[in-house]
């Protein structure tokens, strides 16, 4: 999967289509991917002795193959490619070429 966490993108198939937001999770095995403020649901919590009910709502999973990333140059959903600059390997977008932003994550 060429998506990464917190890649901008864009929904292009669906009923939350043409919504933008940043991949919060995603699940490699699966093929799904969780962006924040798409695919919202509502779940009806039932009161316990410890915690009263309530309505909670949450960013549910879709297919990565309904998501595009946003070109950081143009703001257009474009594809990712790949290209070796100075020894690393870079993801870039085949709109315009410029190398997407890649966010080092530490355990």
């Amino acid at each position: 999967m060429k998506l990464k966490l917190n890649d901008q993108v864009i929904v292009i198939a669906g009923k939350n289509k043409g919504k933008k937001g940043a991949i919060t999770k995603i699940d490699t095995t699966k093929n799904t991917i969780v962006i924040e403020n798409v695919n919202i649901r509502t779940r009806h919590m039932k009161r316990t002795q410890s915690a009263p009910g309530q309505i909670v709502k949450y960013a549910a999973p879709i297919n990565a193959s309904n998501v595009q990333v946003l070109d950081p140059k143009t703001g257009k959903p474009t594809r990712i490619g790949y290209k070796v600059i100075a020894g690393e390997k870079v993801r870039i977008a085949k709109g315009s070429g410029e190398a997407l932003p890649s966010i080092k994550h530490t355990k």
